[in-house]
């Protein structure tokens, strides 16, 4: 793997997390996926467009980003093995030649200037150690006016699983979990703070536009539990605990959960994200 500065999230992702989340990729993709063609059309992928997709995990949003351009090709770059070996073997599967993997650093990755026409991400952005650095160097792999497109989670308290986590404070040290500006999940929760990122890294036309989906988070409210508990957020939580709360929490979890099973036992969760679309600018040089 090329150079790596953001080496903590790196090994989260080639251990438990990128595991985890390899082995379930069908079941995040079951939460996530009501984003995904409102990210591929913000991004406007036609025809022979080049896209990048940042943090592709699993490679769901890459393959469809492949389908939308046939005579293009689409490059998913994450930090973690697990999840791209999963990528790979699922686009060789579905038969789709022109979506490929590469593991990378999106802050340091030598990306070849003005390669590609779209940059996209669901959920990948938010753990950049430098943002401003990460988002500059996608910027440079861009063409002048290259869209860039992204999913990122925005207020917590308006995220299900979040609520769904915060009833067991009782239980669990949930302390801060969620608020805007910490590192990680919630970063870029707050609008002025993407604003400022992506201007500062260079883009221009910057919008943040909310968008909501329900996901389904397993079949019945212990499914759900388990799965929820399971996650690196969850783990961390119940590895704080004694044996006497975990059980408390998983009990209090599922009892929340079963009010949010649909008719046919599906666990359903609204999650809100902001979808925010830049450009790289023209420079007035290129113009004929």
């Amino acid at each position: 793997m090329p150079d790596v500065v953001n080496t903590e999230q790196a090994q989260a992702w080639n251990g438990p997390e990128g595991t985890h989340w390899a082995r379930n990729q069908d079941r995040w993709n079951a939460v996530n996926e009501g984003f995904n063609e409102p990210l591929l059309d913000a991004a406007e992928i036609t025809g022979d467009h080049r896209t990048l997709d940042l943090g592709c995990g699993s490679g769901q949003t890459t393959r469809l980003a492949a389908l939308r351009a046939p005579q293009g090709r689409a490059l998913g770059l994450d930090l973690s093995g697990p999840m791209l070996a999963e990528a790979r073997a699922r686009a060789e599967r579905e038969g789709i030649a022109n979506a490929s993997f590469t593991q990378g650093d999106a802050q340091t990755y030598p990306f070849e200037a003005g390669a590609f026409d779209a940059a996209i991400s669901r959920y990948g952005v938010m753990f950049f150690a430098d943002p401003v650095a990460a988002f500059g160097n996608v910027g440079r792999a861009l063409r002048p006016g290259g869209r860039l497109a992204f999913i990122c989670p925005a207020d917590a308290k308006l995220n299900g699983w979040v609520t769904a986590m915060a009833s067991l404070r009782d239980f669990l040290p949930v302390g801060d979990f969620g608020r805007p500006g910490l590192p990680g999940m919630f970063s870029l929760a707050a609008p002025d703070r993407i604003r400022d990122v992506l201007a500062t890294a260079g883009f221009t036309g910057i919008a943040i536009n909310q968008a909501q989906a329900y996901g389904a988070w397993g079949h019945g409210a212990e499914d759900a539990a388990e799965f929820l508990l399971g996650t690196g957020p969850g783990r961390h939580l119940m590895e704080q605990a004694d044996t006497t709360a975990r059980a408390r929490a998983r009990r209090t979890l599922t009892d929340h959960l079963r009010d949010h099973e649909a008719t046919d036992g599906t666990v359903r969760l609204r999650s809100t994200s902001w979808l925010v679309t830049a450009d790289r600018p023209v420079d007035p040089r290129d113009r004929p």
